[in-house]
């Protein structure tokens, strides 16, 4: 007889918590096993997740996939990726969950993989989308029964799950090293004022200000104040450095992929920090036409990004283009913390398309073979084609042709 065995995304939390009895009775599974893997939450979720799966007779796999979501958030520095407004944290770690979930499914012969996702979020998809490409049963207990929340909560008393009070909290909490999510509760009410309890990441603001330099080579942040860092220390080092200021809150009301519209808060300190910076020193080394045309390519990287699908081959079509631009993006941008801003106010590269000679006002000599008298037939020439729509329209309004031969008077 076969042994049928699946494994489950396992955070700890009142979802997958109850996935499990219900994998095994309404599934017919004949063993369950957690997977918990570590993009940079808190020790204590770990904690949780490895005391409910002991209470449930589980065995918990954790594994370590910082490094591979950092590299992936750096990625997503040189697309200067954001989504509506926001840089992308829950969305670009879900694919490094999904593999290294699918990893361990596979190493340990399982016949199927499961998710607590609800039918109504993103990640479902995210999830799917790597999953289904393997020849694993897709499960999907709380979508495919129509659980919730309430429910959930009842079962798990009945059943004396250990889970208290269903999720922990008055809100739902998603927390990686790029970005904390905060959702749920009175925060579902778009005009609802949050207080500063929600934030765990960030500051008020006050009027203190420090400036900080970040290294960057080839697009990717390499040194912090002089000092060469790996991405996962830089990432949390700036997470506490700009959280102190308030760096990087954001109140979105989000559309998501199934069209629904949610009201989500983030926090995002070193994210917001580097993305600025990296834009500084963009607008250093490109030149206008890159500039505006990697715009289209960076939104087009961002949308796939929130999409959770950063493995297809217009992403990779994309990187293509932004390993081109990105071979310029190196230099140093000074960063000043002030006031819940991360604002650049300094940037040095080798590779500045700029001359201080030619841009000075104060500047008389002739450069490049170019003087400001050159400009003059330039001036002629710009906006000429709207002063003759603007002569064209006038005299079309009063009856009469161009003078010197508008539109045909028939």
């Amino acid at each position: 007889m076969t042994h049928e065995k699946v494994a489950l995304a396992f955070s700890g939390g009142l979802d997958t918590t109850v996935c499990v009895p219900l994998l095994e009775e309404e599934y017919g599974y004949d063993e369950v096993i957690g997977v918990t893997v570590d993009v940079g939450q808190p020790s204590e979720e770990f904690d949780e997740a490895h005391e409910t799966t002991e209470a449930l007779g589980l065995d918990h796999y954790v594994v370590d996939a910082r490094e591979e979501f950092a590299a992936l958030c750096l990625d997503a520095v040189r697309a200067n990726a954001t989504y509506q407004g926001y840089p992308l944290g829950t969305a670009l770690a879900r694919p490094v969950i999904a593999k290294a979930i699918l990893s361990v499914a596979e190493e340990h012969d399982c016949t199927g993989i499961a998710h607590g996702c609800t039918g109504k979020g993103n990640d479902q998809l995210r999830f799917e989308a790597v999953w289904r490409d393997s020849d694993l049963e897709v499960v999907a207990p709380v979508r495919e029964l129509g659980l919730t929340r309430e429910w959930e909560q009842e079962y798990a008393a009945e059943r004396d799950l250990p889970v208290e009070g269903g999720d922990g909290g008055a809100y739902s909490i998603d927390t990686n090293l790029w970005s904390r999510s905060v959702e749920g509760s009175e925060l579902e009410e778009p005009g609802y004022v949050p207080g500063e309890d929600i934030y765990a990441w960030t500051s008020a603001p006050t009027g203190e200000t420090e400036e900080i330099e970040i290294e960057f080579e080839e697009g990717y942040p390499v040194g912090l104040n002089g000092e060469s860092v790996d991405a996962v220390e830089l990432i949390e080092t700036l997470n506490d450095v700009a959280g102190s200021y308030g760096v990087g809150r954001t109140d979105v009301m989000e559309d998501r992929m199934l069209g629904l519209k949610v009201r989500e808060n983030y926090e995002h300190p070193a994210a917001t920090t580097l993305l600025n910076a990296h834009e500084a020193l963009e607008s250093l080394v490109l030149t206008q036409e890159e500039r505006m045309f990697k715009t289209r390519i960076d939104q087009e990287w961002a949308e796939k990004g929130y999409q959770g699908l950063v493995d297809v081959p217009l992403v990779r079509a994309l990187e293509g283009f932004i390993d081109e631009t990105q071979e310029r993006v190196t230099g140093t941008v000074t960063v000043r913390l002030e006031g819940g801003q991360a604002r650049p106010v300094g940037r040095t590269s080798p590779y500045a398309v700029y001359s201080a000679e030619a841009a000075s006002f104060n500047t008389a000599d002739v450069i490049g073979g170019i003087e400001q008298k050159d400009a003059t037939g330039v001036a002629k020439y710009h906006g000429f084609q709207e002063r003759l729509s603007n002569e064209v329209a006038e005299a079309a309004n009063a009856g009469q042709p161009l003078a010197d031969g508008g539109p045909d008077d028939e």
